[in-house]
């Protein structure tokens, strides 16, 4: 097409060369100057017609097609001038409409389109006008901004440098080069810091490669994900969440980040969140290994819901029998009812409860396979048909041990007769 109208135009233009006052000479260059783009000749040869023969209306048209043109390229400055390139791509397809062979404005668009990150329609643009044109510096330039906000930071730096070699003083694509060179460099530093185990040299480094561009999004959400990594390597969870959160603002299919969300969320034992997470992460990717995750993670959340037995006896997970049993000694003496005889009623039945989950959580653990089902997430209940778990009844589980043993004397138990619990 660009060839069509460039044929054309050298034809109507040797019309008008050979009788100047070939009014459909005119008419035929300003159409294809309006075609290609080149609105300033055209208004020139419309002018010159126009003084030939100054009450012809042939050119009606074609004016308004210039100043339709003049109108959206006015608008598409001021756009780019506020970095709103929606609306830059607005006006170059306003234009395109009247300028179907220009390929200045198809590129105009096409780096617009490159800052929305709708990297693979500024490509096509650009490769469309590099197929008509090899040596086109302006598609070269835009066939290298979208791999720069792809994150292919080499391959950009290989097209900014071979338009840099046809035209020096291209002075966008002299920015674009030092950002890219510059976000590789403290990219890489940062990389090899923090392989070196110098993790907060390496989360300085990612700060300031943050701070190169803000609109590469794509890089930056990684950026953001290495610091969320340097931050989970000094178990600083919260600002491990934060950072993955800034990465899929930018990316919301980013799922490194989402997996390494998850996994500061259940440090965090937010197990709600994590789960989420997850199952995000599922949905995108539906491998065994992030199933598993998934599953495991609703299973943290279970075990969440549920009493702690090993923290309502102060104990850790690898407790021993015997741990148990000091541990139930020593927390059963301190809420046993009859040591609150005299408190009031809200705190009288405060030290009942936790007097119950005492004995509860040691009738469990004490229990091998009880404790075995306890520890892998299995509900108690799934072991009596439904019918809830009963252990002996605290106080009587209270009076197997020496009470001189534990260092204080009880008169009773301090239970109303009707006194039990169960596992909720």
């Amino acid at each position: 097409m660009l060839s069509d109208f460039t044929g054309a135009l050298a034809d109507a233009r040797k019309t008008v060369e050979m009788d100047p006052t070939y009014m459909k000479g005119y008419s035929r260059i300003a159409k294809c100057c309006i075609n290609l783009g080149d609105i300033a000749t055209a208004e020139n040869f419309i002018q010159r017609a126009l003084e030939i023969e100054p009450d012809n209306q042939s050119f009606n048209p074609e004016k308004s097609n210039i100043e339709t043109v003049k109108y959206h390229l006015a608008e598409a400055q001021r756009a780019l001038e506020k970095e709103d390139y929606r609306k830059v791509v607005y006006c170059m397809d306003r234009c395109i409409a009247v300028s179907c062979a220009c390929s200045h404005f198809r590129l105009l668009k096409a780096e617009s389109l490159a800052f929305l990150g709708r990297f693979q329609e500024g490509e096509e643009l650009a490769n469309n006008v590099l197929a008509k044109d090899k040596s086109s510096i302006e598609a070269i330039y835009v066939r290298g901004l979208c791999l720069y906000f792809q994150d292919n930071l080499d391959k950009a730096l290989t097209y900014f440098q071979t338009v840099l070699r046809l035209a020096p003083d291209f002075e966008k694509a002299k920015v674009a080069y030092k950002k890219a060179k510059l976000t590789r460099q403290l990219k890489d530093e940062g990389n090899q810091l923090y392989n070196s185990g110098k993790l907060v040299e390496a989360a300085e480094k990612y700060t300031s490669a943050l701070e190169v561009d803000a609109l590469n999004c794509v890089t930056n959400s990684k950026l953001f994900c290495n610091r969320a990594a340097v931050s989970a390597k000094l178990n600083q969870f919260q600002e491990v969440i934060d950072d993955c959160n800034r990465a899929l603002k930018l990316d919301p299919q980013y799922q490194k980040a989402l997996l390494r969300r998850a996994i500061a969320y259940s440090e965090l034992k937010n197990y709600e969140e994590a789960v989420k997470d997850y199952e995000a992460l599922y949905k995108m990717n539906r491998s065994r290994e992030n199933k598993k995750m998934w599953n495991d993670a609703k299973l943290e959340l279970k075990k969440s819901k549920r009493k702690d037995y090993y923290k309502i006896l102060g104990l850790s997970k690898n407790a021993s029998d015997d741990d148990i049993k000091k541990a139930y000694k020593k927390k059963a003496l301190e809420h046993h009812p009859d040591r609150h005889a005299n408190t009031s009623d809200v705190e009288k039945k405060e030290h009942e409860r936790l007097f119950k989950d005492v004995g509860e959580a040691y009738a469990v653990l004490m229990d091998a396979k009880k404790r075995g089902r306890y520890d892998n997430g299995h509900d108690l209940d799934d072991e009596f048909d439904g019918h809830g778990f009963n252990p002996m009844d605290a106080a009587n589980l209270f009076s197997q041990f020496d009470g001189n043993d534990m260092g204080f004397n009880f008169q009773s138990h301090g239970f109303p007769s009707n006194f039990s619990f169960h596992f909720g």
